[in-house]
């Protein structure tokens, strides 16, 4: 049989870099805690009064102030209370996840094994397919939206529209000089290894886009989830004009923690199975019906060349002699 079992306790780290991400706490400590997790303990550099303020309505149980590959080691390894500093214990987590720069990833990559992880995240980024349909305005709003949390993300666009490229190009231009700073230098910096591709159909678009198994993957087309049904590698999904991919962020339906890099096309996004584990047991009381399983062990094991595997089976054998009484009574 199988049982599901929560962890003891869940790290959960919620970057603190340009910007304030208190919705980076609640996808993660509230996960943990819909997982069942008795502990969670959250990570957070120089955490706002904001994000203090989601750690204490998600359920944190302490909040460390410190960021970097410094809180993924807290986590990972535990620390002692330390009554003179007025610092608590905290034990050392059996998972750690959220997002996190280059450090914190690093970082998760050393520890991934000594605890479980989550994943390893790269910056972020978002694939828009559009088609002649596509409102201009609102996809390049998305891709601007993605383009300010990092000057490393990504925003791509994918199209067989070369006049909805031009247009969506333009409006970019237009929408990124009325954000403030340091949004728009952020903004600026990422559109510039960010970039738009020409298909000729639709059937290229969708392979296109399960090659590069983007983070964040919005349809914005006719039949839009026709289109969506024959995508197959991503992170979260967003289809239509109205599901953009910012209500994602805030918590409408997929979880905002997601693989980036290409790694969609093997895992998903942050939800409670990242906090359970499968425990597997197994209990034979009926002596007698066991014995197709016993017969059966003692054969693979001797194909297998494991004499040991098919001794301890036979020792549970009603017809059959285990071989070490034989060799016990001078016979082979």
């Amino acid at each position: 049989k199988q049982l599901s079992q929560h962890n003891t306790a869940a790290g959960c780290y919620a970057p603190g870099g340009r910007y304030p991400l208190p919705s980076s706490v609640l996808m993660t400590v509230v996960t943990a805690r819909a997982a069942g997790c008795p502990y969670v303990v959250l990570a957070s550099p120089r955490p706002a009064p904001i994000t203090l303020a989601a750690a204490h309505v998600a359920g944190a149980d302490i909040v460390l102030c410190v960021g970097g590959a410094q809180a993924i080691g807290c986590m990972a390894y535990g620390i002692e209370a330390c009554d003179e500093l007025g610092a608590a214990e905290v034990p050392a987590c059996d998972v750690i996840v959220g997002p996190g720069n280059k450090w914190v990833t690093a970082a998760k990559s050393l520890v991934n094994g000594y605890c479980g992880i989550d994943m390893l995240a790269g910056p972020s980024e978002v694939l828009v397919i559009a088609d002649h349909t596509a409102d201009v305005e609102i996809v390049a709003a998305d891709l601007i939206a993605q383009a300010e949390h990092d000057v490393v993300a990504r925003a791509i666009l994918v199209s067989t529209d070369v006049d909805v490229i031009a247009k969506v190009n333009a409006e970019v231009e237009r929408q990124v000089d009325c954000l403030p700073e340091p949004n728009r230098s952020t903004a600026k910096e990422a559109l510039t290894q960010s970039f738009s591709i020409v298909c000729k159909d639709m059937d290229e678009c969708i392979a296109m886009s399960d090659k590069l198994a983007p983070e964040h993957l919005e349809i914005q087309t006719e039949n839009s989830q026709e289109v969506a049904d024959r995508c197959a590698n991503y992170g979260g999904l967003f289809i239509g004009t109205h599901a953009a991919e910012v209500l994602g962020d805030y918590g409408a339906g997929p979880n905002h923690t997601l693989p980036t890099g290409g790694t969609g096309r093997y895992t998903g996004g942050l939800s409670v199975f990242n906090f359970l584990r499968i425990r597997t047991w197994m209990r034979i009381d009926n002596k007698k019906e066991s014995q197709d399983m016993v017969e059966d062990s003692v054969r693979m094991a001797r194909l297998e060349g494991l004499e040991g595997h098919a001794r301890a089976a036979e020792a549970r054998s009603l017809t059959l002699t285990p071989a070490y009484k034989k060799a016990n009574n001078g016979s082979n």
